[in-house]
């Protein structure tokens, strides 16, 4: 069978992921940005946080954080957060939710490029990007990320990594969340990700 899709910033994608991303893209961005901001579903946000099992003495790293919705909820339980988003409009609106919300202080807030923003200090990395802008930012990952380190992407995955699990959530177009680890998902070994694996089979399982 054939399924039906959409080319989205020159990525064929299925059209069960792209259905409702138009509402969402303003239009004067589309020609300069490598990737438009979706946000994250509120509902997606507390698997996200399970998942990864975020807490005090984690540093979470949202790569294009939008509004920042995401990673003020990983604020909230304890991580210290970097909210890295190039727009500068979503970069003012993520400071603001974040004073209201009350973890302003807790989140590092970056206007540039994620390409080039350090990333050695996270232990969780949230990204939802396309397929063709993860494997830009594969050599990245593999060189600035510690062993052990948390990968989650929504909908599209790292190509060439493996990911340690998958979960899908019905009902929802957006709905895949790919779980990697630095050290295992890359290079496919054990050494220095024991901690994350527990901490991924914990949270998948509970």
């Amino acid at each position: 069978p054939v399924e039906l899709g959409y080319t989205v910033w020159g990525e064929r994608v299925p059209a069960r992921l792209t259905l409702g991303w138009f509402a969402f893209i303003p239009l004067a961005f589309v020609g300069n940005l490598e990737v438009p901001w979706v946000p994250t579903r509120y509902e997606l946000i507390k698997h996200i946080m399970r998942i990864a099992r975020v807490g005090p003495g984690d540093v979470f790293y949202d790569l294009g954080c939008g509004d920042g919705r995401v990673v003020i909820e990983a604020a909230k339980r304890g991580a210290r957060g970097v909210c890295i988003e190039i727009r500068e409009d979503l970069i003012r609106e993520a400071m603001k939710r974040a004073r209201a919300q009350g973890v302003y202080d807790r989140i590092k807030f970056v206007q540039a490029d994620f390409h080039h923003v350090d990333v050695s200090d996270a232990t969780v990395v949230y990204m939802y990007l396309l397929t063709s802008v993860n494997q830009k930012l594969r050599p990245k990952l593999e060189t600035e990320l510690r062993r052990g380190a948390i990968v989650i992407s929504l909908d599209f995955p790292v190509p060439g990594w493996n990911p340690l699990g998958m979960v899908e959530l019905p009902r929802s177009w957006q709905r895949i969340l790919d779980v990697y680890a630095r050290g295992f998902s890359d290079e496919g070994g054990m050494v220095g990700v024991e901690e994350a694996l527990a901490r991924i089979n914990r949270g998948v399982l509970t």
